[in-house]
């Protein structure tokens, strides 16, 4: 369905041998100790992978959101932590590119496309997970600065990155409407990472609450207008789920790389494992998968890229299909790999693990599947 560019081609068949040869020998590593690599953020940051999602105007790259699509895969192909590194830079640079003045452009994206800085997207909160809309921090108004009081939790990046899209009421009795969004650096007084998470997969990307108490940000710092902030939200994930989707995808195409390799190589009853049915047909039935996942994160890429009227349904449909296909794929893997599959020296237990987080985080498939079924219905 989808013919690349030459540039698109050249551009994933760079970052497949940068995932493949500084990503991938560390990838196991990562997942054990737990910990950021700051290594592969900063080879990132010299290939200019970090600069991808800003434009150029602003030092980036302004690679197209297919483009973006493609290097997550293959990242996530090999390590899905590291597939993180670029897709939250994505995700909490993309509300500064959306709304932001010129000057909050100059100031926060020029040093995110470098790698100097790293971005964060907070808008989760312990009582406002897919009921986005009961956040419960507030954002006063107080001269030449807004109070926010509240906590975030579930964020992705979270003392690691440099400033965070923070997400607030300022008009409470409005719902939605009454939503704002502000940039708060990660130095601002009454800003702190009260805990990071102890977390089943995608372990070397930190994830964390944070308490904003009396946390006064200037108000050059609001992104858009007061009000703005819901639909700012909105907006944002529209343009970054077709990115998980992607990183599904590379899970997914990751897990049955090593699947068929191993069934090759295994020898059960006199031959290779490859060579039994039952065998073929999971291998048959993950790559078809894949496959139906992979063109329908791309054609909500180019949707998303247009501004399609359908960008919302397509980016939807597209997160929710990868990351579902993910977890049945990785699951297949480690059944095929039998009681080796189940042991940490065989990757695809990691695989397994990182892909259960796509159907979760970003909108979870159920939250997904209603996004779709409304804008198939009409309502």
């Amino acid at each position: 369905m989808f013919r690349l560019t030459d540039e698109q081609e050249t551009m994933r068949a760079a970052v497949r041998r940068i995932a493949q040869e500084v990503v991938a020998p560390r990838a196991a590593e990562i997942d054990s100790k737990g910990e950021y690599p700051w290594d592969i953020k900063e080879a990132f940051a010299r290939y200019d992978l970090l600069g991808l999602p800003i434009p150029q105007e602003y030092g980036g790259v302004g690679a197209d959101r297919l483009s973006i699509c493609l290097a997550i895969e293959e990242i996530a192909r090999v390590c899905a932590s590291s597939s993180l590194i670029l897709g939250v830079q994505d995700l909490g640079c993309t509300p500064i590119v959306l709304a932001g003045t010129d000057e909050q452009k100059r100031r926060y994206l020029a040093p995110a496309a470098s790698g100097e800085y790293l971005a964060a997207f907070a808008l989760t909160e312990p009582g406002a997970g897919s009921d986005a809309a009961a956040m419960a921090t507030r954002a006063v108004r107080e001269g030449d600065y807004y109070r926010l009081n509240g906590v975030k939790c579930f964020i992705t990046n979270a003392g690691v990155a440099h400033f965070y899209c923070v997400f607030a009421m300022t008009a409470p009795e409005q719902g939605t409407r009454g939503v704002s969004a502000f940039i708060v650096e990660r130095d601002t007084p009454g800003f702190r990472v009260a805990r990071l998470e102890n977390k089943m997969g995608i372990r070397g990307s930190p994830t964390g609450e944070l308490v904003l108490q009396d946390c006064l940000v200037p108000k050059d710092n609001l992104l858009g207008r007061e009000g703005d902030g819901f639909r700012l939200a909105m907006m944002t994930l529209d343009r970054t789920r077709p990115g998980i989707g992607a990183q599904a995808v590379g899970i997914a195409q990751g897990a049955l790389d090593y699947a068929i390799e191993y069934a090759k190589q295994r020898v059960q009853f006199g031959r290779p494992i490859a060579q039994f049915q039952g065998i073929q047909f999971m291998l048959a039935d993950m790559a078809i998968q894949i496959e139906a996942a992979r063109q329908l994160v791309y054609r909500a890429a180019v949707v998303v890229e247009t501004g399609g009227p359908e960008m919302t349904k397509l980016s939807a449909m597209a997160k929710c299909f990868a990351a579902d296909t993910a977890m049945r794929v990785t699951t297949d893997a480690v059944q095929i790999l039998g009681g080796y599959g189940y042991m940490k020296e065989y990757p695809v237990e990691r695989m397994m693990r990182d892909a259960k987080i796509t159907q979760i985080y970003e909108g979870t498939n159920q939250i997904q599947r209603l996004v779709v079924a409304r804008a198939i219905i009409g309502s």
